[in-house]
């Protein structure tokens, strides 16, 4: 997996990165039991160490892992295998809340401008030196990174208008087998926007939050590399195998 990562330089030295890994995994379960989707194996390593080594590929210092289930098995690995060089804090909801609550929990930590966060469970093969440099250039409070897929069947789509901001988020349809742009589940948010999560309720950043912005307030950046979710059993065997 390491060596198709796309490292083309440093970006994330001022970012801080937080990275949402507290789900439950009840689709993937049957495959990992009650081991914590961020830690399911990968060629000889976690998940997590390969999310790690990707990141510290662009700068990236400051981590903060928003955790629930299965959180004590992530930091004893962390414990047992330290990541030089870069600070990692656990944030460990002491409920299920959701993404956007497990934002709003870990909100204190996330101090940089802008803040990226990622899911927990997706890998891309994307320049994030590219994705910082774009986002600060235009000026933007939100960007989304999207990719491009044979078919959206597994996910909800995305439609980009003209000036390459998102026109609206579409549910998934799982008879709808047609390529499209899908959200890569990682993001640039300013500290204007976060403060902006922070007042809003539901436990969603998408559906309670994202999808309720008004049309053309989040920037897409459509990246050009590869996606890999890890969410189900099927994803998973096409990693590992």
């Amino acid at each position: 997996m390491t060596g198709r990562m796309m490292q083309t330089g440093k970006g994330l030295e001022q970012v801080d990165v937080a990275v949402l890994a507290g789900g439950l995994g009840t689709r993937i379960r049957p495959v990992l039991g009650d081991v914590p989707k961020v830690l399911a194996p990968v060629g000889d390593r976690p998940f997590l160490d390969h999310l790690i080594e990707w990141l510290r590929g662009f700068g990236a210092r400051r981590l903060v892992l928003c955790l629930g289930h299965g959180a004590d098995q992530v930091i004893d690995h962390l414990a047992r295998h330290p990541a030089q060089g870069l600070e990692i804090l656990p944030s460990v909801e002491p409920q299920p809340l959701g993404t956007a609550g497990a934002i709003r929990f870990a909100r204190p930590h996330l101090t940089s401008e802008p803040v990226l966060v990622l899911n927990g469970d997706t890998f891309v093969n994307v320049d994030m030196a590219g994705f910082v440099a774009r986002h600060r250039a235009q000026g933007a409070s939100l960007s989304l990174l999207c990719m491009q897929v044979p078919s959206v069947a597994r996910y909800g789509s995305i439609a980009v208008d003209g000036q390459g901001h998102i026109a609206r988020f579409m549910e998934k349809v799982p008879a709808l087998d047609r390529p499209g742009l899908v959200s890569a589940g990682h993001y640039l948010f300013s500290q204007t926007m976060l403060d902006a999560l922070v007042q809003r309720p539901g436990p969603s950043l998408e559906r309670d939050f994202l999808e309720s912005l008004p049309a053309g307030t989040i920037r897409a950046e459509v990246g050009q590399g590869g996606f890999i979710d890890i969410g189900t059993p099927e994803s998973l065997a096409k990693v590992t195998r």
